[in-house]
Parts: structure tokens; sequence; C-alpha cells
């Protein structure tokens, strides 16, 4: 098992969260492949974005929606500071985690984190369990307590690709 994967399966179990993380046959960067690969909706997905504080260098994570795009200006006063996305190398020291795989969760650095409303409206959603074909089911207010997250409106909606975290 994965350092990872390992991580994140010990923070499930301190926050008291009972979900197991599953192996996809296939790999889950992208919101629309782990959708397809859980079988849910593409809002059930939690992407976690990471952007880097212009001013102070700090990592932020935004949980949000497979379907929806952060808004950098709305995410920028959020952080109390202008945000850009943080690069590869960068999320993988802090967080421990490679882009494609960040879980929302077990974080070699704790992080400010924020939640997307969206996600809060299902019984049921699945994030990056730490590696680019692990996820893990878990009721999203549970996870919200779990990653000490503020819910806020911060997206827009979006059709596109982009990399779970």
């Amino acid at each position: 098992m994965s350092k990872s994967l390992a991580r994140v399966r010990a923070a499930l179990q301190a926050a008291g969260l009972d979900s197991v993380p599953l192996e996809m046959p296939g790999e889950t960067r992208t919101a629309e492949d782990a959708a397809a690969a859980a079988g849910c909706a593409l809002d059930q997905i939690v992407k976690s974005v990471v952007f880097q504080g212009g001013t102070s260098g700090r990592l932020f994570l935004f949980l949000t929606a497979g379907g929806n795009k952060v808004d950098t200006s709305i995410a920028a006063t959020l952080a109390g500071e202008p945000l850009a996305r943080a690069d590869v190398a960068t999320v993988r020291a802090v967080t421990g985690f490679a882009i494609g795989g960040v879980a929302p969760i077990g974080h070699l650095t704790p992080l400010p984190v924020w939640i997307d409303p969206t996600l809060l409206t299902f019984a049921t959603v699945w994030a990056a369990a730490g590696t680019p074909r692990h996820i893990f089911p878990v009721d999203p207010a549970r996870l919200q307590k779990a990653a000490g997250a503020t819910s806020a409106a911060f997206t827009v909606t979006e059709n596109s690709s982009l990399p779970m975290g």
C-alpha cells in the first residue's frame, strides 16, 4: 500500500469515518473519470483544488463539486490574499499527495480548507484517497468536519476535464 493511501486510511479512521478507499480499475484523475468509476453524478465528486497565496506562499485547499470551478477572485477574498494554482512540486511537498490524487484529509501539513455547499446537498460524495486510482465514499457533512472545512460559495459551473487535485 502506498504511503499516501495509508495516510488517508489513517485519517479516515482518526476522524471516526467508516469509509474504505476503493481501488478503481482505471485512473480517477479527473472528476469525469472518478464519477464514471463510482457510478455517481459528476457533482458528487470532491475535487481538491490547491492554491498558493501570492503574499504568504501558504497553500489553501478548496473542495468543490466535480461540475464546478473555483472562482479565484472569491477564493482570494476568502484566503485574504491573491491566489494562483500551486505547482505540482509544492502540492506534493506540502500535502504529501500528487496532483490527481490529492485527498481532502491526511495532509502532511494542515491547510485552511473551504467546501463547496453543492457537495453538502448529497447523501454521499466521493473523494480522492491519495492516489490517482483510489477514491472513497463519505457523507459530505462528516467530511466537512473531518477536514475542518468552512462552507462557502466560491464556485461557478464548469464543463471541462480538470484534474481532481
